[in-house]
C-alpha cells in the first residue's frame, strides 16, 4: 500500500464577507480535492488537545500521529532539529523571530518576510552586542531562513517556568503585553529583546529598508523555547518509511525527529510564490521509493497572517491543480492499493490573522475507504459528515488502517 498526505497549513478559515461569505475552500475552484472527497470521506480532527494552543508544532505533531501531551517540548527543538543543531538534553532552545513593531504594536511577525542575508547581519550584529554587555553566555546563535532563527542556551539556567508568546499570535496587539514572563530568567529574555530595540533603530539594514519602503525588523523575538524531545521512529511506531516534502524548518525538525527523510524540491518557499509543479513532481517521484510521502504547503497559513483571502484562495487552487491532481493520477498506477489524506494543521483566519483551535476538515481517500456522504471538501460539509477524530494524534492509526 502507497500512502500520500498533503497539509495545506492554515487552509481552514471561517466564512468571509470578502468571499461573498464563503470560506476561501468554498470559494476555490478545486476539482481535483472535491471529486476525492466525494469519493471518500470527510470528517473533522482536534489536532489542538486539550491545554495546548493552536500552534503548527503541536498541530502538526499531533497530525502526524504523534501525542503533543507526551512528546512536545516546545516549538523551538523541533526546527532546530532541521537545522541540524547538535543540542544536548539539557540545552534551551528558543525560536527567535525578527519581528516588526509600530508604535509599540506588534505590526509584522515576519519583518515584511527580511530576506536571509539581511535577518543573518542583524542577528550576527546583535550577537555581538550582547557579547559586549555580559548577556551570552553559554548562548549560541543560528541564523534561518528570513526571519527565522534559532538561539540556543547552553548554560542550564533555568527556563521551566518562562512563558513566552508566538508573535503570529498577537498582530496589531501591545508587544510589553506579551513579553516572555515566569521563572527567574525572564528579566533576562526581556533584557535581550529590550536590546534589539536599541540596535535595530538605526541599524544600517533597516535604514536601507526604509528608505525602500519595506518593513524594518525592529526586535528579536524570543519564543516557543524547549528541550530537545525524545522520540521514536515512525517506522517502528507504524512500520513505514517516510518523506517529507515541506520549505518550513518546523515541519522539517518533527520529520528528522521521527526518522524520515527530508526531500530537497529546487524552487520552493513558504510563500504563495514557492514552485507548487515542483513538489507535486517529486511527491509523484518519490512514491516510487517511500512507503509514505507527506507534501507541506505554507502558503495558505502566510497568506491567512497577512490578512490576504485573494492570496489563501489562489494557494488552495495550486495545490489541487499542481499537486493533488498529480499525486492521485501517480497513487492510482499501484496495483497493490493507496491512500491519500488531505488535511490542514489547523484553522488560520484571515479576518484576525491568527490561528484557531476549532478541529479542522480532513478528506480521505483510496483503498477500503468507504464514502459517507458524498460531498466536497469545506468546513462545513466535514462538520456535517459526522466523523469526528477526538484525538489528532489517533487520526494516522485511522488512515493507514481503517477497513483493512
Amino acid at each position: 500500500m502507497k500512502y500520500a498526505i498533503i497539509i495545506p497549513d492554515g487552509a481552514a478559515d471561517f466564512p468571509l464577507e470578502v468571499l461573498d461569505g464563503k470560506t476561501p475552500f468554498e470559494a476555490a475552484r478545486k476539482p481535483h480535492t472535491d471529486a476525492l472527497a466525494i469519493e471518500g470521506r470527510l470528517g473533522v480532527v482536534h489536532t489542538t488537545p486539550r491545554g495546548f494552543s493552536a500552534g503548527s508544532d503541536v498541530c502538526s505533531m499531533s497530525l502526524l500521529g504523534y501525542d503533543p501531551a507526551v512528546y512536545h517540548t516546545g516549538r523551538a527543538p523541533l526546527e532546530a532539529a532541521a537545522m541540524g543543531i547538535e543540542t544536548g538534553l539539557t540545552d534551551t532552545i528558543f525560536r527567535c523571530n525578527l519581528v516588526t513593531a509600530v508604535e509599540g504594536m506588534m505590526s509584522d511577525h515576519s519583518a515584511g518576510h527580511i530576506p536571509s542575508p539581511e535577518g543573518r547581519k542583524l542577528l550576527e550584529d546583535f550577537a555581538s552586542l550582547l557579547a559586549e554587555r555580559g548577556m551570552a553566555d553559554g548562548i549560541t546563535f543560528y541564523p534561518g531562513v528570513s526571519y527565522r532563527n534559532i538561539m540556543v542556551d547552553r548554560s542550564e539556567r533555568d527556563y521551566g517556568d518562562l512563558n513566552t508568546v508566538p508573535p503570529h499570535d498577537v498582530p496589531g496587539e501591545p508587544i510589553k503585553k506579551h513579553l516572555p514572563k515566569g521563572g527567574p530568567n525572564a528579566k533576562l529574555i526581556q533584557d535581550m529583546i529590550a536590546a534589539s530595540e536599541e540596535l535595530f533603530a538605526d541599524h544600517e539594514v533597516n535604514t536601507t529598508r526604509r528608505e525602500l519602503n519595506e518593513s524594518p525588523a525592529t526586535h528579536v523575538w524570543l519564543w516557543g523555547c524547549g528541550n530537545r524531545p525524545d522520540i521514536p521512529p515512525f517506522s517502528e511506531v507504524y512500520g513505514l518509511k517516510g518523506a517529507m516534502i515541506t520549505a518550513v524548518d518546523l515541519l522539517a525538525g518533527i520529520a528528522a525527529l521521527i526518522g524520515w527523510d527530508r526531500l530537497d524540491v529546487p524552487g520552493i518557499t513558504g510563500y504563495h510564490d514557492t514552485d507548487y509543479a515542483a513538489k507535486g513532481r517529486y511527491a509523484c517521484g518519490a512514491l516510487d521509493v517511500y512507503d509514505l510521502v507527506c507534501v507541506h504547503v505554507e502558503a495558505p497559513d502566510e497568506a491567512s497572517h497577512q490578512a490576504d483571502a485573494t492570496t489563501k484562495v489562489a494557494s488552495i487552487e495550486a495545490i489541487d491543480k499542481h499537486i493533488v491532481g498529480p499525486v492521485v493520477e501517480k497513487l492510482r498506477t499501484f496495483d497493490e492499493g493507496w491512500r491519500l489524506l488531505y488535511l490542514p494543521d489547523h484553522y488560520t483566519c484571515v479576518h484576525d490573522r491568527k490561528h484557531d483551535a476549532t478541529p479542522p476538515p480532513f478528506m480521505m481517500v483510496g483503498t477500503g475507504v468507504a464514502k459517507l456522504r458524498e460531498l466536497p471538501m469545506s468546513e462545513a460539509n466535514a462538520k456535517e459528515s459526522g466523523l469526528e477524530i477526538e484525538f489528532g494524534h489517533e487520526l494516522m492509526e485511522y488512515f493507514l488502517r481503517s477497513g483493512t
